[in-house]
């Protein structure tokens, strides 16, 4: 099981990203050796979901799905092509809890399936007494700040738009997150900025907040240091020597840029008293 994000399975409807995040950790790394160029719609999905699910449900082997764990499954195309919607229909006939991760405010649509998600979902052993639903919905940032986000995210739904839809879907019952991940490093991950995504995430409703610092993965034209290192010169020139120079030879950061960025984390969120933890 994956510690951060409770799931025994991941779920992605589909491969690749229209929303052409900057940073994305599948450009480069292993996790993104078998997508195929541009985005594509796993239009088999719901047949080998079920096929999966029901095998998973005779044997009584229920655990959270992270769904959404590498490319968001309420892109623009999910408009049309419903097969999110498809999918979370399956999850609900077979009773399994579900992790969902977005950036989208499209998952209003699916809000009706969701809650029958979080009423009948079997919960698992360890979260027995932890939690009353099967649903958790999360929504990802790597800054708060708007003018950031459309140099770094700028295909994505505007963190207001995010904010908002966070809190909607607190009004309507759900268990909500906020997911920092990645945090920008001498960007994002300065004291007083992540100390303002904080606060505005709980004001908006967040029962918790996850988060990790930047990787850089590969060397290619379209990897993603590639194309982390090529916007960063061009807005922000005085970051790139800084930047280089935590990382070294490495996709990670330095150990002490971790410790230091957890650190601090953990002691915004005891001020602002919310949990770094789903459960």
């Amino acid at each position: 099981m994956d510690d951060w994000f409770l799931s025994g399975y991941s779920l992605n409807p589909y491969s690749n990203c229209s929303f052409n995040c900057v940073y994305c950790y599948t450009r480069g790394s292993k996790y993104g050796e078998n997508q195929v160029p541009g985005l594509a719609a796993k239009i088999n999905a719901p047949e080998v979901l079920v096929k999966q699910l029901k095998n998973r449900a005779r044997k009584r082997e229920y655990g959270f799905i992270a769904f959404g764990s590498a490319t968001d499954p309420y892109l623009p195309v999910e408009e049309d092509l419903r097969l999110t919607r498809e999918l979370l229909i399956i999850i609900l006939r077979f009773r399994f809890p579900l992790h969902l991760l977005t950036r989208s405010p499209l998952i209003l649509r699916d809000l009706d399936i969701l809650k029958k998600i979080g009423e009948k979902a079997v919960i698992p052993d360890q979260f027995q007494g932890k939690t009353d639903t099967g649903v958790v919905l999360s929504f990802s940032f790597s800054t708060t700040d708007e003018h950031l986000a459309r140099i770094f995210e700028p295909g994505a739904p505007s963190p207001h738009e995010r904010l908002k839809t966070m809190k909607q879907c607190k009004e309507e019952g759900f268990t909500v997150g906020a997911i920092f991940m990645p945090l920008l490093p001498f960007l994002s991950d300065r004291e007083e900025h992540l100390e303002e995504m904080i606060r505005k995430v709980k004001e908006n409703g967040a029962d918790f907040v996850l988060a990790s610092g930047l990787t850089l993965f590969g060397e290619g034209p379209q990897d993603c240091k590639t194309r982390y290192y090529e916007v960063l010169e061009e807005h922000f020139p005085e970051l790139v020597p800084k930047t280089r120079a935590i990382f070294g030879n490495s996709f990670a950061p330095s150990r002490k840029y971790q410790n230091e960025l957890h650190q601090r984390f953990i002691r915004l969120c005891q001020k602002y008293q919310i949990r770094n933890r789903v459960y």
